[in-house]
């Protein structure tokens, strides 16, 4: 889904003045702790990626004196009994992180008119889910950066990319990469392969090894992946084949030092802080969607690139990366806008 509803500054995020509204089960400032849940995606709570970063926002909540719970989606099928089973424990608010919850979270928000539930990476129709939140990240700025940086880093002009599902939400990542490497190819005056792969999954890690193996036995010596869990699989591969990998969501350079280049960041952990914050504060955000993208804050790249990223190459991405916000760069998000992008360039 790609309506944009509200696209909001972060630090308005902060700042604006508490909205006046009915929300489902305001906090009644009784003295009670107020609590919030988080439900997993597949790939579990700590799947060094998104559902991880959500959980790094549930912990800043809890330093902030609220109660926080999780629980692990094993499998699809477990979506809709785990928001059942958050709404019966009396939670304020209950977020589901990932597009595959979709369909659950809107069921689970009819069924349960007074809770308030929160959902990562669905766009919503704007008040037709007056208990429900919506939030989106521009992932097409981040990967559009982490493929410039992979452009003018290959030594090859061969690059990979590994998609853990098709769908909206991760075509952003997939469209976003292609369009930075085709600005530095053209930048550069090259031609640089680009092999893509959707793996159909989040939590293989053997399944993400063995496609990036393949890549780099291929040519490619970078590979950038948006898979979660499985992602972790093409970063072993880099490792073990001293090639380099991308990470995603989070800094994933930890993961294997010498061999992340960057990552693409996804600030979940920000978006489910300061949602929560506004709803328990009093704010209605519910029918609404957020969108956090370069602009807000709410994406970009690691701040460990400087390790092996060289800084001319950093400054450049600085300069597209402002090119992006002021909107000098219209980065694609579908396969038709892509080939738009590229016939622009020439």
């Amino acid at each position: 889904m790609k309506k944009r509803i509200f696209s909001l500054a972060l630090v308005l995020v902060l700042i604006l003045a508490l909205g006046v509204g009915c929300a489902p089960k305001e906090p009644d400032g009784g003295g009670k702790a107020k609590r919030v849940a988080l439900i997993t995606d597949l790939g579990g709570i700590n799947d060094e990626s998104f559902n991880q970063s959500a959980w790094n926002g549930m912990e800043k909540l809890k330093a902030d004196g609220y109660e926080i719970s999780y629980v692990e989606s094993e499998k699809e099928a477990d979506y809709a009994v785990n928001f059942t089973n958050k709404t019966e424990e009396g939670n304020d608010m209950i977020w589901g992180i990932g597009f595959l919850m979709e369909e659950s979270v809107k069921e689970a928000s009819k069924e349960h008119k007074d809770q308030m539930f929160g959902i990562v990476d669905v766009g919503l129709p704007d008040g037709e889910y007056p208990n429900l939140v919506g939030a989106m990240f521009n992932s097409e700025e981040s990967s559009f950066l982490v493929g410039y940086i992979a452009g003018h880093v290959t030594e090859t002009d061969h690059v990979g990319f590994v998609l853990g599902m098709e769908g909206d939400v991760m075509f952003r990542f997939q469209y976003g990469y292609l369009a930075g490497v085709a600005y530095a190819a053209h930048e550069l005056g090259k031609d640089i392969r680009v092999d893509y792969v959707t793996i159909d999954t989040f939590g293989d890690t053997a399944k993400g090894k063995a496609t990036a193996t393949k890549m780099f036995s291929d040519g490619a010596d970078i590979v950038y992946h948006a898979a979660g869990q499985a992602g972790s699989g093409c970063i072993t591969a880099a490792k073990e084949m001293g090639k380099w990998a991308i990470g995603v969501d989070l800094d994933q350079n930890e993961l294997a030092p010498d061999n992340v280049l960057t990552s693409a960041l996804k600030n979940v952990d920000q978006a489910v802080y300061l949602l929560s914050k506004r709803f328990l504060e009093g704010e209605d955000v519910g029918g609404k969607t957020f969108f956090f993208g370069l602009k807000e804050g709410g994406v970009g790249i690691a701040p460990s690139s400087d390790k092996h990223v060289p800084k001319d190459i950093l400054d450049k991405t600085a300069e597209v990366e402002k090119k992006i916000i002021d909107g000098d760069i219209a980065v694609p998000i579908t396969a038709a806008e892509f080939e738009t992008f590229k016939s622009k360039l020439g």
